[in-house]
């Protein structure tokens, strides 16, 4: 069997605890995910698949359970190293692109490799294929305001996979876009993961897109079934 790149175990979180107005997001959620696997997350909104994701890329922390990544419990450690963790093997991706609009698309790629300490030439080698692979680099020179919105996106795919995690989250990375580019937008991530043989959960409310990927898993009152 593979090795497991994630594996979150009874995670729990309540907001606003002991209050009148407690909400109770997650109870006991669990969920595996082997190296290479893609998993669909499918919920409404409103279910807590973002908070899920939040805890899983060590943006927030569980009430209880345990986040492991690459066999290391991240729940276990401090925050330097789990800002190392996130930012080294974990790649994020979200609806909208965030890119940084002064900076170039190849610009935005760069930066986060830099700032785990690539050097520059390497960084910018690195840049220049992942934009190659998702066709856009003949616009690697352009900011994101003169970008289409598929553009936009898949420039953001290769900033989250700049520094090479072993993990990717994505939190409705093609909800923004029209149907027709949609497809062509999600074909494009797919390809960068299958091609770095990345582990990712992506969350989504396509149907459509949930079943082209190994598997999906949906929400369910604060819990993960398999669908």
């Amino acid at each position: 069997m593979n090795e497991d790149v994630l594996s979150l175990r009874d995670i729990s979180k309540t907001y606003n605890s002991g209050k009148p107005n407690e909400v109770q997001v997650l109870r006991g959620a669990s969920l595996d995910i082997e190296r290479g696997e893609v998993v669909a997350l499918v919920a409404p909104s409103g279910a807590g698949k973002s908070t899920l994701l939040h805890i899983a890329g060590l943006l927030d922390t569980p009430d209880t359970g345990t986040v492991t990544i690459d066999g290391v419990d991240m729940t276990r450690l401090g925050d330097h190293a789990r800002t190392s963790a996130r930012r080294g093997q974990i790649g994020f991706v979200y609806q909208f692109h965030h890119l940084l609009p002064e900076f170039s698309a190849l610009e935005n790629v760069i930066l986060p490799q830099l700032a785990n300490a690539v050097p520059a030439s390497q960084a910018e080698s690195r840049a220049r294929d992942l934009l190659a692979r998702v066709g856009v680099e003949a616009r690697a020179e352009h900011r994101p305001a003169a970008l289409s919105g598929g553009e936009q996106q898949r420039v953001a795919f290769c900033r989250a996979l700049a520094n090479a995690p072993s993990l990717l989250l994505a939190d409705e990375p093609t909800g923004n876009l029209d149907p027709g580019t949609s497809d062509q937008v999600f074909a494009a991530l797919m390809g960068l993961v299958r091609d770095t043989g990345l582990s990712a959960l992506i969350a989504t409310h396509n149907l459509e897109l949930a079943r082209r990927m190994d598997r999906v898993v949906r929400m369910d009152e604060g819990a993960i079934t398999q669908h």
